[in-house]
């Protein structure tokens, strides 16, 4: 399985391993454009994720937590003096088992794909889908299924 999002047609369409589509949705966005820098920047990220949390019963039902901020936006991070290269290794370790990065530093996290509409982007930077499409999306999806946002 996997899932790619494609911002600039605001489509998320799943895929099995065999690339056959199984679902493909209108996606509501983060209020302003381009990738995510930054905590409350309103930006939905761009890179390779993965699905790092399973919520049924989140702030909009069902939802999948996504693995940002994952290593490469940390070393941007540290780079451009955003946190501190100390917490580096917190992110590879996370990376290395699948397991959930920290959502507590200055990049902000708890990205998540979550119902709630897809007619405009309204989110702080999550992924919003139809509820039928969520439902959909959310029992298929596993722990650890990739999610490339483009």
């Amino acid at each position: 399985m996997n899932i790619l999002i494609d911002k600039e047609k605001r489509e998320l369409t799943l895929c099995s391993d065999e690339g056959t589509e199984l679902l493909r949705c209108p996606v509501g966005l983060g209020r302003a454009e381009g990738p995510k820098r930054r905590s409350g920047d309103l930006r939905t990220p761009e890179g390779d994720y993965y699905v790092c949390l399973k919520k049924e019963n989140g702030k909009y039902g069902p939802s999948l937590g996504l693995s940002y901020p994952a290593v490469r936006d940390a070393e941007r991070g540290v780079a451009e003096g955003i946190i501190s290269e100390k917490l580096l290794p917190l992110f590879r370790r996370a990376e290395q088992s699948r397991t959930r990065p920290p959502w507590g530093t200055a990049l902000g996290g708890e990205i998540y794909i979550h119902a709630g509409g897809s007619a405009e982007n309204w989110t702080a930077g999550c992924i919003a889908l139809e509820p039928e499409a969520m439902d959909v999306l959310f029992g298929l999806s596993d722990m650890g299924t990739p999610v490339i946002i483009r």
